[in-house]
């Protein structure tokens, strides 16, 4: 009882984290500074550009800006529609975690038995991962490009440098990845109990040559062998042939005894 309560704390633990990361990937596909850039040697006619995933935007010191929107899809280069193919997979593969974590938590009793909750919270643990690797690519992937094209001197146009969207996308998307890992490690371990519990080692045991008898060692060391010379053996075989003879000449001698007085007395 008291490691399931553990465990369902745990699952609300790795829920919320996983949860808060997906909410802070959301944010940013409507935040406009992935990029930022600042033109201008005066303060007063400074310009900022910054733009995102879908547009354009340009504002001056006095408060004004103006966004524009990508004119055409299929104008726009590769860079852009994977990443923004799987920014749109990284949210979606988060709902779905949600809801399947939903189900199959403990604490919400909804998946029924405790192997399908434990199935159900394992699926939701993969999507929350599948989801954090897709935000991790799209922002390790946008910032190394902004990075490559800010130090190569090749570079004849204007120059970005990181925007705060991508660094609050690498938070979420490390939430999420820690969040959803411990929740799989803990379905693993509900699902396969035997391959994480420990069985439990007989100590071996060893033999002596002249007693015969068995001694337990402990668990640390390690077997020993006696090996018993030939000599010796054939020692023992003739020491035993020789006990045997012994017996038998006492119990001839005892019966000759008991015969002669016998003898004597018929005579």
């Amino acid at each position: 009882m008291r490691q399931r309560t553990v465990l369902m704390y745990v699952e609300i633990g790795c829920f919320l984290t996983c949860l808060s990361g997906w909410i802070l990937i959301c944010s940013t596909l409507v935040t406009e500074y992935w990029t930022f850039s600042e033109v201008g040697s005066v303060v007063l006619t400074t310009g900022n550009y910054y733009s995102n995933l879908w547009m354009d935007c340009a504002s001056d010191t006095t408060g004004v800006s103006n966004c524009k929107y990508y004119p055409s899809m299929m104008d726009l280069s590769v860079f852009l529609h994977v990443c923004r193919a799987l920014a749109v997979v990284s949210v979606i593969f988060g709902f779905w975690g949600s809801v399947l974590a939903l189900i199959g938590m403990k604490c919400t009793k909804i998946g029924g038995s405790e192997l399908t909750n434990t199935r159900i919270t394992f699926a939701a643990a993969l999507t929350y991962m599948a989801s954090g690797f897709c935000g991790m690519i799209v922002y390790s992937w946008w910032g190394n490009k902004v990075r490559s094209d800010f130090v190569d001197p090749y570079y004849l146009e204007q120059k970005f440098e990181l925007g705060a969207a991508l660094f609050i996308g690498w938070g979420g998307s490390c939430l999420v990845i820690s969040g959803s890992a411990v929740m799989c490690y803990f379905s693993v371990r509900m699902l396969f109990p035997k391959r994480f519990t420990m069985k439990s080692r007989r100590p071996p045991t060893y033999m002596t040559g002249h007693t015969r008898r068995t001694y337990m060692l402990p668990g640390s060391s390690r077997p020993t062998t006696v090996i018993i010379s030939p000599s010796h053996q054939s020692y023992r075989a003739n020491r035993g042939n020789r006990a045997s003879r012994g017996r038998r000449g006492t119990q001839e001698s005892k019966i000759s005894r008991t015969v002669r007085p016998l003898m004597d007395s018929s005579v």
